[in-house]
């Protein structure tokens, strides 16, 4: 295979403006040049009636725990479970994929400390036969004791990518009450009501020596290189207390208030494709696309679904006024320098050559060719006649 592509006929999304019928040459796995002059001895790819815009960034994913567990104490084996991820998230145009595995002992399945462990060293284990780049964002249930030792080890041997806090102790954040918590884990565990009741009442005694637990983990996080996200933050105490630990994300800030302050603090916000493609939270918290038109989200992450991110993208430069190229920084750009990675997010010469292809069918984009590092990862093969 040539080292040399050449991308022609297309309408190319940079960080600040959009060029049309525009070219772009690409060479051992990095952008060589936009419009070039001499493309001696590339491969020619035109790509004529679709958009070309920068490999999105995904820093939180929950569908990988889906795929080891797709029912209820339902296995497939990690190095299948991890393979189909993978393919899943090239063919949705995600070329940097944040797993994100939640590591709450006091629940069951997947979200066991252990298990989860196991499955963050399977995506390391399958990395390289992967299409894209696969990533581990460790979420730690902070009322979780036991979590704090498997986490520190997992940073230490540079498994871990990305690092968010959660707290779902009821009468906060996502879960509003009891109530609310306890059909949560009915839901998706299916489970009897005696273990309910233990596993709340373990979470609510373990509240103490969380300050200290949290503290050390973010310590050996940024020692690491690893940024830190808070999640679920519901008020403005909420996220100066995560400013002052060091947390510079803040995903799926609840209300208006919250995500103001957040970017106030130099907190980059993240909300849910999902949210933006639904038109409303799945656990009634604010709409994202309010975010954006208010002016407080800086990205847009996948969720539980990565096909809904570009979607997304679409729907928010056509039904905002922020344009392509600022609603396509949401998923790329913005998440990109979120997570510390200088070396992609942008179409810019020098740059990795994390591509993507977008075809449009009326108003739904879906993505037809995608590069990582250069090298083709997906194709569909579209009529576009």
């Amino acid at each position: 295979m040539s080292n040399k592509i050449y991308l022609t006929g297309t309408q190319i999304v940079l960080r600040d403006e959009v060029i049309e019928d525009a070219s772009l040459l690409i060479e051992n796995g990095k952008i060589s040049a936009i419009n070039p002059e001499s493309v001696n001895g590339a491969k020619v790819i035109d790509l004529s009636g679709r958009t070309l815009m920068p490999g999105m960034v995904d820093l939180h994913c929950d569908a990988l725990e889906k795929e080891v567990e797709p029912r209820p104490n339902v296995h497939f084996p990690l190095d299948f479970a991890v393979a189909q991820a993978d393919k899943r998230n090239a063919a949705a145009g995600i070329t940097t994929v944040y797993h994100a595995l939640s590591f709450a002992n006091d629940e069951l399945g997947v979200r066991n400390n252990e298990f989860a462990a196991e499955i963050a060293r399977s995506v390391h284990t399958w990395q390289p036969h992967a299409l894209v780049d696969n990533r581990v964002h460790c979420r730690y249930e902070i009322t979780d004791e036991s979590g704090l030792s498997v986490l520190l080890k997992l940073l230490k041997n540079n498994d871990m990518h990305l690092l968010s806090l959660m707290d779902h102790t009821p009468g906060q954040g996502q879960f509003k009450d009891m109530a609310a918590y306890r059909s949560y884990l009915s839901r998706t565990y299916k489970t009897s009501d005696d273990k309910l009741d233990a596993i709340i009442d373990r979470k609510q005694a373990a509240a103490e020596g969380v300050l200290d637990r949290v503290n050390e983990l973010i310590d050996v996080a940024h020692q690491n290189g690893v940024s830190v996200a808070s999640h679920d933050d519901d008020n403005i105490e909420r996220v100066e207390t995560m400013h002052r630990l060091g947390v510079n994300i803040s995903e799926f800030p609840i209300n208006l208030e919250t995500a103001k302050y957040a970017r106030q603090k130099g907190i980059s916000t993240v909300f849910g494709a999902p949210n933006i493609l639904r038109g409303k939270s799945q656990s009634g918290s604010m709409r994202a696309l309010d975010a954006i038109q208010a002016g407080v989200a800086d990205c847009l992450c996948a969720d539980y679904s990565p096909a809904a991110l570009i979607v997304s993208v679409f729907k928010v430069a056509q039904e905002t006024e922020l344009g392509l190229s600022a609603a396509v920084r949401m998923v790329t750009f913005n998440p990109a320098k979120a997570a510390g990675l200088d070396d992609r997010g942008e179409i810019v010469v020098g740059k990795r050559a994390d591509l993507i292809a977008i075809s449009h069918f009326g108003k739904l984009p879906q993505v037809s060719s995608v590069w990582v590092h250069g090298v083709p990862a997906y194709q569909a093969y579209y009529d576009h006649a």
